[in-house]
């Protein structure tokens, strides 16, 4: 699926996603969710890897996937105020964010994250899932499922 904007209750996009099975478990909770996923640029896999569909089971058929070239085509239904940034390089907390139903939830892809340019462009947009230890990040679709059902949450949904 790709094109216009689907109505959803949340919209997470994944930029240059690399690991399938990332993608997959991400995947089962949009699925969980009714979510879209959105997915940008080069993919490091193939929709068809083993990996993802292992990770995702049988649910990819149920997962609203729609897929883009840029960042700036999967935003472009959006409001910029309705755009959230998630990075593990700022100290502003994810749970200090007020969701709305209809966000776009962006997260980079595992290896480097979302682009400094990005985030220096938005700053109080972005956003971060505070570690406590002497690890650097947490692994995306972890990071994902925090936030979403944060979000869920304070859309009093869960």
């Amino acid at each position: 699926m790709s094109g216009g904007a689907v109505p959803s209750l949340l919209h997470v996009v994944l930029v240059e996603p690399e690991i399938p099975q990332n993608t997959g478990t991400i995947g089962r909770v949009c699925a969980a969710a009714h979510l879209v996923l959105h997915l940008v640029g080069k993919l490091g896999f193939s929709t068809d890897d083993r990996h993802l569909k292992r990770a995702q089971l049988d649910y990819w058929p149920h997962i609203r996937v729609e897929y883009h070239d840029t960042l700036e085509e999967a935003l472009s239904p959006a409001a910029p105020d309705r755009v959230f940034y998630f990075s593990a390089n700022t100290d502003r907390s994810y749970t200090t964010a007020a969701y709305r139903e209809g966000d776009y939830l962006v997260f980079g892809k595992e290896s480097v994250g979302l682009p400094r340019a990005l985030l220096e462009a938005n700053p109080q947009r972005t956003y971060a899932i505070p570690i406590f230890g002497p690890v650097r990040s947490i692994n995306l679709s972890n990071a994902v499922s925090v936030v979403v059902y944060e979000a869920l949450r304070q859309m009093g949904r869960v």
